[in-house]
């Protein structure tokens, strides 16, 4: 297996991995803000943080992964007091809706998953530790962080600190990449909305002290690798950087890693120019989960991702043609043994593979050599050079490329199901479908060719389309 090596976003290099217990990583992401239904944007993210943990576990690590979930911020707040309702009772349906929308994808869930709310009590201690330090000072009823006493401020995202102008401060949770200051730690509560009583005085915790409290909690003061999305950088990863090692005087995180901003159709994804999709918005448009994973997967994460609705369509075909070959294994009729050719090649396919995921996630080689063998194994199938072993070998390098991108399973239609989406009037079920392949694979037999062909025309009038494949396997799919 070749080395791993990951992109360090404070280094700007890319470097050998090696955690600080041997076989074992302690991984912190960041999730959602959960004011809204997460969009394409922010799932092309957590698809590159799942294919990583995937990758790691399958090289044999024992992962501890905390993903937060931000409950706690200016627009939650703001939006649960317009509406009456507590924070939790504001932000519960979209928290469903994350795990939901996540288990449609085939993202696994972390170890953890960490609520802000669940973790006042933390962020407070942690606020304590820098005030004994100095590095807090109140003003209005709020505690802000004293930029100025960080030297290594600015050292991840690269930025221009001496520019900075002195003094001034931040309050809200939001804001643009020019525009750093000292930030709020602790937030004076505000008439008609919530906050808490704590040591520290009334308020609430501003956006980056979640973090920091929540991943040193389950992960120590070191972390392995903290992922994220590239526009997280700075300010919210140099802040958590800054309270985090002031308050430990420990480095905070070995591997800092960020994925690129996602493009639609070559424009920065906006709402106003109607470009902006959720994951369920694409999902009300047809398309298959399968294939938006493949599509959020298939680009390098240090790479813009251009989403387009002729890519989504190609990925689409990428997974069928994936299905067809497994399906095509698992139903043909093989001679016996191996044949040395095919045998090279399928070891020489595991071994890219494994390489590309090795280099920094790079999945574009990865699928690389899954297609390449693919086509050479169907070439070897159709002159007959493709032996049982080989067919078994084949399988079992398939089920590898689907430990990591998680499409291979026809459920398209099951998890559009779970989430609710009702499959088109007239639409057969999957169940239904199998019931009448078997009555036509029983017609088959008994050579009643025109009940099969009926059947197979009865399907295809309702959006199933048979393959019946040379070496004896079929295979239906929907159009």
């Amino acid at each position: 297996m070749a080395e791993i090596r990951l992109h360090n976003t404070m280094s700007g290099e890319t470097e050998p991995f090696v955690p600080q217990r041997p076989g074992e990583v302690g991984m912190y992401s960041c999730g959602p803000t959960v004011y809204d239904y997460a969009h394409i944007g922010n799932f092309r993210t957590f698809v590159f943080q799942d294919v990583l943990r995937r990758f790691l576990k399958l090289r044999g690590f024992r992962l501890m992964h905390v993903m937060n979930l931000t409950d706690v911020d200016d627009r939650i707040i703001a939006n649960a007091a317009k509406a009456g309702v507590s924070i939790r009772e504001y932000t519960q349906k979209f928290v469903d809706a994350f795990f939901a929308d996540c288990k449609t994808l085939g993202i696994e869930s972390p170890e953890h998953w960490t609520r802000a709310t669940d973790h006042i009590d933390d962020m407070v201690k942690l606020i304590e530790r820098l005030q004994d330090k100095s590095f807090t000072y109140p003003s209005d009823g709020s505690l802000y962080y004293r930029i100025a006493k960080f030297p290594n401020y600015g050292r991840l995202s690269k930025i221009d600190v001496a520019g900075m102008q002195t003094g001034t401060r931040v309050d809200l949770d939001r804001y643009e990449k020019e525009s750093a200051r000292d930030f709020a730690l602790w937030k004076a509560p505000k008439s008609g909305e919530h906050f808490w009583e704590t040591p520290i005085g009334a308020g609430r915790p501003g956006w980056h002290i979640e973090c920091s409290a929540m991943a040193m909690k389950y992960l120590g003061e070191t972390l392995d690798i903290h992922t994220g999305g590239i526009d997280l950088a700075f300010p919210h990863h140099e802040n958590e950087i800054a309270q985090s090692e002031a308050a430990t005087g420990k480095t905070f995180v070995r591997y800092w890693m960020h994925a690129e901003h996602l493009l639609v159709e070559g424009e920065k994804m906006s709402k106003s120019l109607g470009n902006f999709f959720t994951l369920r918005d694409l999902l009300a448009k047809g398309y298959k989960p399968s294939a938006l994973r493949f599509a959020l997967a298939s680009v390098p994460y240090r790479r813009q991702l251009n989403f387009t609705f002729d890519g989504l369509q190609q990925a689409t075909s990428a997974v069928e043609r994936l299905r067809n070959f497994a399906s095509r294994l698992a139903q043909g009729k093989f001679p016996a043994g191996s044949r040395p050719r095919i045998a090279g090649r399928i070891t020489q396919a595991a071994d890219e593979f494994d390489a590309g995921l090795s280099d920094d996630l790079n999945t574009a080689r990865a699928l690389a050599a899954v297609y390449d063998l693919v086509r050479d194994a169907n070439i070897a199938i159709d002159k007959g050079e493709f032996g049982t072993a080989d067919a078994t070998a084949a399988q079992e390098f398939l089920l590898t490329f689907d430990r990591i991108f998680a499409v291979l399973e026809d459920n398209d239609a099951q998890k559009l199901q779970e989430l609710g989406y009702a499959l088109e009037s007239g639409t057969l079920s999957d169940v239904d479908v199998e019931a009448k392949m078997a009555e036509r694979q029983a017609a088959r037999k008994n050579r009643d060719f025109a009940a099969s062909d009926r059947i197979r025309q009865e399907l295809a009038d309702r959006g199933i389309l048979i393959e019946d494949n040379r070496d004896g396997s079929v295979r239906w799919k929907r159009k």
